[in-house]
Formats: structure tokens, sequence, C-alpha cells
């Protein structure tokens, strides 16, 4: 009987994914490629840039189905957890939050004022921002890309890519759907997330 308890341990302790997030005080995920910082956005800019790496905003809420399927089925996955551990710096806010945050137009505001401010209706919502922002400018005038809702592995990694390869500046017509098209095709496992 212990014997078969302690097998049935193991083997749920092996099973878990290595990377899987806890939940903080605030309700919300916690993964270790997030950033606890003073929420000033044009400082976290500077520190991103320092590391060579490109800022990511997030945007959860206490008790979204969404987000918990993110950070279960697609945020656990090494391959997409190291990725964004190695090429992004991740802020997160909360969607009814009460932290304060400071934009880059310079106006500092809660999360959830921010959230209302800059249009987010849904979590999580990822904003994806460039190396360098304009003067003045709020954050949804200055992020490269948005990704509202929850996606599969495939899209989630391929957004990744898509924004560190700098695809949006290329004039060759590959907008997002059309790399994501071709990443699909490229895959040899068929996947079609």
């Amino acid at each position: 009987m212990i014997r078969r308890t302690l097998l049935g341990f193991l083997i749920g302790a092996i099973a878990l994914p290595l990377s899987a997030a806890s939940i903080g005080d605030d309700g919300l995920h916690k993964t270790d490629w997030m950033r606890d910082t003073f929420k000033d956005l044009r400082e976290d800019l500077e520190e991103a840039n320092d590391e060579g790496k490109r800022l990511m905003i997030i945007f959860e809420q206490r008790g979204c189905i969404y987000c918990t399927k993110m950070h279960k089925e697609v945020f656990s996955q090494a391959r997409v957890s190291d990725y964004i551990s190695e090429n992004y710096f991740v802020v997160q806010l909360n969607l009814h939050g009460d932290i304060e945050v400071t934009d880059f137009d310079g106006e500092t505001l809660s999360e959830k004022d921010m959230a209302r401010k800059w249009g987010i209706l849904f979590t999580p919502s990822m904003m994806f921002l460039p190396e360098e922002v304009g003067e003045g400018a709020a954050t949804p005038q200055a992020a490269v890309a948005v990704m509202p809702g929850a996606f599969g592995a495939g899209t989630t990694l391929d957004m990744f890519s898509w924004v560190k390869e700098k695809r949006y500046e290329l004039d060759n017509g590959e907008d997002f759907q059309r790399y994501h098209a071709r990443r699909i095709q490229e895959r040899s496992n068929g996947s079609f997330d």
C-alpha cells in the first residue's frame, strides 16, 4: 500500500510541468520570467534594452480561465517558456489592480485605470513594444503588436518570434497572419495550433 502510494506520488510529480506557474497573493499566475518592477514603463524598456530583450506587457485577472489555460497548456511548455525567458522582459499588470503604472507618455494611473486608458478588454492581453518609444507616445500607439486572448503554443510562439525577428518592419508583405501560415507549413509535427 505504501509502495503504491509512493509510486503514485512520484509519477504525479514527474508529470508536472517544470515551469508551472504559481498563484500570487493577487490571484494572478506568476512565472520565473515575469519581472517585478516599479511599473514605470520607460525604465522597464531601458532595462529590457540593456539586457538585449524585448519588452512585453501582459494583462491578466484573478479567476481568468483563459489565463489559466495559457499558463497550464502554453507557457508551461519548455520551448515557449525558454523562448520568452531568453528574449523577453515581461511585466505583468492586473486588469483590476491598484498598483500605479507610469505610461511612456508620463501619465501615472492605477493598473485598472491604465487598462481603461489603453482599451484592454480581454485577459490575457499581451502588448509587444519596440526598442524605442517616441516621446509623448502612449503604450497602445507604440506597441508593434497586441495579442488579446488565449492561443495555442504554436500561435503564441510564432507571435513572440515574429516580434523578436522584427517582421513588422519588413516591406515584403509578410504580416503576422502570413508569417504564422508559413510557420505552420514548415512544422514537421503537423501542429496547427
